[in-house]
This record gives structure tokens, C-alpha cells and sequence, in this order.
């Protein structure tokens, strides 16, 4: 079983089995939503995801609902019943332990901002550029 929560902890959830897959999402819809270059999701089949808490549902695109906190604005779930039938896509960052799940692929790679093709050879900080201290 997996767990997971929003921000603020109004809102958790367990998933149980094996994902279908954990995947790194480049579609314009989720950069524009998250405000990232890309999101990670992990898709589970919808009964296998138990949620508690309210959430809000955003209509993002024609078939796309999106979940989210509405007190954090965090978001969770992703359904479309068109290109992801009976499935529940999960924001993978949320789990309690995110670590445990890493991506195995790419999905809407076509959308993909084409400064992220360099992004792994980018210096790295601990923190913040001048705070090494």
C-alpha cells in the first residue's frame, strides 16, 4: 500500500497494487498546472485509490479532471476517461515516500520543452547559488 497527502494534510490517500506505470509527464496542460517543466505521475486502475478529503475538480481539457486541494492547492489526481479509461493517475511527488516510486518513462515526450534535453548538465546547490556555507 501506497500513501501519500497534499500540503497542508487535509487530504490523504492509500493506493494499493502495482502501478501500471510511473511516468514523467512534458504535456503543456500539467506545465501550465503545476508550473513545471514536467510532473511525475503514477497511474493506478480508479478502484484501487482510497481518498480522504475533499477535493476540487478542475476541468483542465475537454476529458482531463484534475484533483487538487482546495484549501493548499495541491495537485493530486488526474482522470480522462478517454486516453486513460478506469484508470487514476496520482501526482507520484505527493507519496509519503516519492522516493520509492521513480519514473520508468516519459509520456507526451512531443510537448517536451526543448531546454530540458540538458537539464541533468546544469550546476547543482544544495540550497541557493552563495549559501554553501
Amino acid at each position: 500500500m501506497i500513501q501519500g497527502q497534499c500540503h497542508c494534510g487535509a487530504v490523504r490517500y492509500e493506493v494499493t497494487g502495482e502501478a501500471t506505470y510511473n511516468a514523467l509527464c512534458h504535456c503543456s496542460d500539467c506545465r501550465r498546472h503545476a508550473g513545471a517543466p514536467v510532473v511525475g505521475w503514477a497511474a493506478y486502475p480508479a478502484t484501487a485509490l482510497t481518498v480522504t478529503g475533499e477535493t476540487r475538480v478542475y476541468a483542465s481539457s475537454e476529458h482531463g479532471r484534475r484533483h487538487f486541494c482546495p484549501e493548499c492547492g495541491t495537485g493530486l489526481f488526474y482522470y480522462n476517461e478517454v486516453a486513460l479509461p478506469g484508470m487514476a493517475d496520482i501526482q507520484s511527488a505527493t507519496f509519503d515516500d516519492p522516493e520509492a516510486h521513480p519514473p520508468q518513462l516519459h509520456v507526451q515526450f512531443a510537448d517536451h520543452l526543448a531546454w530540458m534535453d540538458g537539464i541533468g548538465e546544469l550546476p547543482k546547490f544544495a540550497r541557493y547559488p552563495g549559501q554553501e556555507g
